[in-house]
């Protein structure tokens, strides 16, 4: 078993969080990730309560957190007390400014994750007080600034943390699909890891067996980076996010021609909520990070947690059997 800062302090036996992926992260998900040893998470994603009051009310008094769009939440802030109501696990912002939010969250003493893909977003979340930050690099699937990668970017917050504040605790996320990437973080000075694209490839996430079967089949080089669906959706993301999907027709069409696609939005826009009712992923989205090579096979989420926790302890015993987090 791997013991860290983190699964003594949420009372966890494994060091993986689950991300909490808009829609994807349901009670089902959440739930299982919680079961399985780890800390699952709701996501709330840009706000939509009566979904939201339904997944806390399936998930029946497990422990699970949810996460926010805090851009997205500052225009509805009263879902945040909907979420607290459910006294959560924790409560995880990204995308924005945590700060009007920390007080509601620190009042109601729930730990506080913020999500960060800069430096200077660290220092921001540490600012609002973060009982954890979670350094995502550029490598994960959905939104971020996309300019630094984890391997990088978890060591340079690790050290911001040790100077400013080493209470506060550290998830590296971005690309950790396995034992091996979990291993990697922990390395890095990380106290456990988020993850987001393994999770949405197992039988419990919100996910369909069409899209499931194309992401199998697909590389990490088959990603990319992109504004595109974020135009054609009409989400008013702030200018420096854009995200990480598996690459289709549609993005090839349109990557690179943002400009013309806001004049053919009305046409684009109906095209798309076409494909999304008919599950046509050539040209609706599907939102997973450079991981999504490392997925093999739709496994239960549990079995995820398990063979990663496993696999992370048995490479840490193998290159340092003296190591503090490896114990039993």
């Amino acid at each position: 078993m791997l013991r860290t800062r983190l699964t003594h302090a949420f009372g966890i036996e494994h060091p993986v969080v689950l991300a909490p992926m808009d829609l994807v992260s349901g009670a089902p998900l959440a739930t299982a990730v919680t079961t399985a040893g780890g800390l699952g998470m709701i996501g709330g994603g840009y706000g939509d309560g009566e979904w939201l009051k339904r997944e806390f009310a399936a998930a029946a008094g497990t422990r699970v957190g949810c996460g926010f769009i805090t851009w997205s939440l500052a225009r509805r802030p009263e879902l945040l007390d909907v979420a607290l109501e459910y006294r959560p696990a924790a409560v995880m912002l990204s995308f924005g400014d945590p700060a009007p939010f920390a007080d509601r969250i620190r009042a109601a003493t729930v730990p506080l994750l913020c999500q960060v893909h800069t430096l200077d977003q660290a220092r921001q979340a540490l600012d609002a007080g973060a009982d954890v930050v979670v350094a995502q690099g550029g490598e994960a699937g959905g939104h971020g600034v996309g300019t630094r990668s984890t391997f990088t970017l978890v060591p340079d917050v690790a050290d911001l943390i040790a100077d400013r504040s080493p209470h506060t605790l550290l998830l590296g996320a971005g690309g950790v699909a396995d034992g091996r990437g979990l291993a990697a973080a922990l390395a890095l000075g990380a106290d456990g890891v988020l993850v987001g694209t393994r999770f949405w490839a197992t039988r419990e996430a919100a996910v369909s067996a069409r899209a499931h079967s194309r992401a199998v089949a697909a590389g990490g080089d088959d990603t990319v980076r992109t504004s595109v669906y974020d135009i054609v959706r009409q989400y008013d993301w702030p200018a420096e996010y854009n995200g990480r999907l598996l690459r289709n027709h549609f993005i090839d069409r349109w990557h690179g021609r943002e400009s013309e696609l806001g004049a053919h939005l009305a046409e684009a826009a109906a095209e798309f909520e076409a494909a999304v009712s008919q599950q046509d992923f050539d040209v609706a989205n599907m939102i997973v990070g450079e991981g999504v090579g490392l997925v093999q096979e739709i496994l239960p989420a549990g079995e995820v947690v398990h063979r990663m926790a496993r696999d992370a302890a048995t490479r840490l015993g193998r290159w340092a059997p003296q190591t503090a987090v490896v114990s039993g």
